[in-house]
């Protein structure tokens, strides 16, 4: 989270197309699947769900450090410019009042100025095992999160224990929802499912900011602020997933996490282009 001086309540003691239906369904039926003291859910996952890493090249392989430093670095140099304001804040700090876990979804396309401002309070991402994957976990690692290795294409049940596993012990889990290769803005289901299985609700934001570079290029049109940035953080309210729902019931709890993270991000991203009048009147809607 920020620093002391960033003077907010929010600080705290504590600490991803749609996958397909038949793959969502198999992990939403299988409560053994994120059940993290059941050795024979773990043998029995196959290898698509591997999480071993990949064999690379040495070429690729010596560039992972490499990758990380620099990423790192930037970070560690434009984070401490960057000005933001928060709102909806007090939605999490009620879930934790109530003595629960939060589980964060997020678009990919905002992993830098978040991980800056929540750094250093352990919160455990879901991390592909694949080469983006290996130099992004030292970075994140290094900026005080934790992994859980998996995505939707590799270890994703496996990482969904290892998370179900860590809200139980009181840290929060996050998601890059359209991770770790798209379809861009595409939630995946493993918040929901991992929200039924534990009672911990999902919790959606966005961050806008007033200058910035879009890499139009990349998969997730990658936002990197410019320095001294203003930033806006959205949090939306929390989405609760009772533990005896159904794949239907589970399908519209996921479609309720796409609409709101569609939500946040569109206020967001158009913060900086709206009148006083009309940040007040969502400033109103999001600190009920």
């Amino acid at each position: 989270m920020p620093d002391a001086a960033e003077g907010s309540s929010r600080h705290r003691s504590h600490q991803t197309s749609t996958e397909t239906r038949a793959t969502s369904s198999a992990a939403i039926n299988s409560d053994d699947v994120v059940n993290s003291n059941s050795v024979s859910a773990q043998e029995v996952v196959s290898a698509h769900y591997d999480t071993r890493l990949p064999t690379l090249p040495w070429s690729r392989r010596i560039q992972i450090p490499l990758i990380a430093a620099a990423v790192y670095s930037v970070i560690r140099l434009l984070g401490p410019t960057l000005r933001y304001e928060v709102i909806g804040w007090q939605h999490a700090e009620r879930v934790y009042a109530s003595k629960k876990q939060i589980i964060w979804a997020f678009w990919h396309r905002v992993i830098i100025p978040i991980v800056w401002w929540y750094r250093n309070h352990g919160v455990v991402i879901m991390n592909t095992t694949a080469f983006d994957g290996q130099w992004t976990r030292r970075v994140i690692e290094w900026l005080g999160f934790g992994t859980a290795q998996g995505s939707s294409s590799r270890g994703g049940l496996r990482g969904l224990a290892v998370m179900a596993k860590r809200l139980g012990e009181g840290v929060d889990c996050g998601f890059t929802i359209d991770g770790p290769r798209g379809p861009r803005y595409v939630a995946k289901p493993g918040p929901v499912i991992l929200a039924r299985k534990t009672g911990c609700p999902v919790m959606v934001f966005h961050i806008g900011v007033d200058r910035g570079i879009t890499f139009e290029k990349t998969w997730d049109h990658f936002l990197l602020p410019k320095p001294f940035a203003r930033a806006v953080i959205l949090f939306a309210p929390p989405i609760y997933v009772p533990p005896d729902a159904n794949p239907e019931a589970l399908e519209v709890k996921h479609a309720e996490m796409q609409r709101e993270l569609e939500r946040v991000r569109d206020i967001a991203e158009s913060w900086f282009s709206m009148s006083d009048k009309e940040r007040d009147l969502v400033r109103a809607e999001f600190d009920l």
